[in-house]
């Protein structure tokens, strides 16, 4: 079958084994790969990816346990296990199987294992976000809010730090906010923020930030034609789970988003395998299963395979599972009792083969062998086989970081993202703003100050005016009246004057006198009262 992918031989061995093909027209309708620790699931995975690349499908794999990080270097007959790889290869009829690398493309949230993945808080969006923390319908609200009026105001969310900016200014206006939005209380944007803190703790400050992966990256071919195969550093993303999710979901959502309706394409755009696929589901409020299941619904019509990579196939909402029609089940144990209710979940989903017990085989299954069930020309699932799965052609282990480096050199996106851009956002602006508001109100109230300062300067000045004033007219009326006084001279002119007056008037009077009256000398020097009296008048004229 050349539109396929060989997964392996299956039984029975008596008629040659039945080739189990992956048909490429029906890879988009996605699938499970599940099995206990160690029974091969992994090493499946990888020659499911490496058979996509060599086939011109873009490939994206989160590398958990950081050996899938091997697919980007051929095997080698040196290797441990070689031996068993050719064998195995011999005993399905692979003639044709020798050793091959595929080109790869290493990506990390933290920037330390690969090319920086980034995306904005605005191209997350409220909703996604809400559901991530989990947020209430009225704390969604607000937080719709503080979006709304950041787009309004032309205030751009990047980061984490953008939008708690951007909360906090909203706890401060939240009067003003709530009048032309509806209500804002402090206490929601608390929560939300609090939420966000512990995103940030995970790891979240990493992720959001720019410049933004540019989803077309992840859907690139090599000048052979082969699909590069993305590899996600995540043993350290593990220990955030929250993180792990974030990143996983917006990443099948912005692919949602962005490309175009494609229905069943000869071949898929893109193939996701998603390892530790439980972390998705751990804890998940019912809203965000609800937005995985919508996109993995939906997303097939893209073009786009999600294949999701667990221990236990429970672990899987039931939801979801049922949107899986390709399956490779590896051995489970029955310790306990939730592992044999696994075993019956599983062999409950597979089309059932009347040559085999799928609950027995289930458990007695090797390393690298499954039980197979995927989908036919037709859609509808084959019946389940026991399958010997095809070794992989890449090495079986991870690159070394001198190896890591060579190859991350030469990849198409070298340089692209691995410095990080902080340009003038919400954050900033918001600053800027609250700077500028302190300093006009220092300003005013210095202002204000400065007001009273000179209006009481002014008042002092004034009253000093004043003082002054009625100083100057005291001075001036002393001043008047000491003019108004005669000086020495003048007194002793005036004295004398009116003493020689008083002479001659007298003289005057007595010869007058002396002529009006007559007398003799003898008689008194007033000549009698006639003389005084005309004495007297001609005195007072002649003072």
């Amino acid at each position: 079958m050349s539109d396929g992918i060989f997964l392996g031989l299956g039984a029975p061995e008596k008629d040659g084994g039945i080739p189990q093909y992956l048909n490429l027209r029906r890879a988009n309708r996605h699938g499970l790969i599940a099995g206990a620790t160690g029974t091969g699931k992994t090493v499946t995975l990888q020659g499911i990816a490496e058979s996509f690349s060599a086939l011109g499908v873009p490939v994206f794999v989160a590398d958990v346990k950081g050996d899938l990080s091997g697919i980007s270097m051929a095997g080698s007959p040196t290797a441990q296990n070689a031996d068993k790889l050719v064998s195995r290869a011999k005993e399905i009829g692979i003639a044709d199987y020798s050793y091959a690398d595929n080109p790869a493309i290493f990506w990390d949230l933290y920037g330390e294992q690969g090319h920086a993945i980034r995306t904005t808080v605005s191209e997350m969006g409220p909703l996604l976000l809400a559901r991530l923390m989990g947020l209430n319908d009225t704390q969604e609200g607000v937080l719709n809010i503080a979006f709304k009026y950041a787009d309004e105001e032309g205030l751009l969310l990047l980061d984490l730090g953008d939008l708690q900016a951007m909360l906090a200014y909203c706890a401060e206006n939240a009067d003003t906010l709530s009048a032309r939005f509806g209500n804002v209380t402090k206490a929601s944007v608390g929560a939300i923020q609090r939420q966000l803190l512990q995103l940030e703790t995970q790891g979240g400050d990493h992720f959001f930030g720019e410049p933004a992966l540019d989803i077309h990256d992840f859907l690139k071919v090599d000048d052979k034609g082969r699909g590069y195969v993305n590899i996600l550093a995540a043993d350290k993303l593990m220990q955030s789970p929250k993180l792990y999710a974030t990143f996983l979901l917006w990443l099948l959502s912005e692919l949602f988003e962005t490309l175009p309706e494609v229905g069943d394409p000869e071949k898929p755009v893109l193939v996701f395998f998603f390892d530790e696929a439980h972390l998705l589901f751990d804890d998940a409020p019912a809203a965000l299963q609800d937005k995985i299941e919508q996109v993995v619904r939906l997303i097939r019509s893209k073009g786009v395979g999600v294949y999701f990579v667990t221990q236990n196939p429970i672990d899987i909402p039931e939801a979801i599972a049922g949107q899986l029609g390709n399956r490779v089940q590896h051995a489970l144990r029955a310790f306990t009792p939730r592992d044999q209710k696994a075993i019956k979940a599983a062999a409950d989903t597979f089309r059932i083969n009347p040559d085999l017990d799928i609950e027995t085989a289930i458990t007695e299954l090797k390393t690298g062998e499954a039980l197979v069930s995927l989908l036919q020309e037709d859609g509808a699932p084959g019946v389940v086989q026991r399958t010997l799965i095809a070794p992989p052609r890449s090495r079986l282990g991870p690159v070394d970081a001198k190896e890591r480096a060579i190859i991350q050199s030469i990849s198409p996106c070298e340089g692209k993202y691995d410095t990080a851009v902080d340009r003038e956002s919400a954050e900033e602006i918001l600053a800027a703003r609250g700077e500028a508001a302190v300093a006009a109100a220092q300003a005013a109230k210095a202002k204000v100050e400065a007001d009273k300062a000179a209006a009481a300067q002014a008042k002092v000045e004034a009253k000093q005016r004043e003082q002054e004033l009625k100083e100057q007219a005291r001075r001036d009326a002393a001043a008047a009246r000491e003019a108004a006084k005669p000086s020495s001279l003048d007194k002793a002119v005036q004295s004398a004057t009116r003493s020689a007056a008083s002479s001659v008037g007298r003289q005057v009077a007595n010869e007058l006198g002396r002529a009006v009256f007559g007398g003799s000398s003898r008689r008194s020097s007033g000549g009698g009262i006639a003389g005084q009296l005309v004495r007297g008048i001609l005195g007072s004229l002649f003072k």
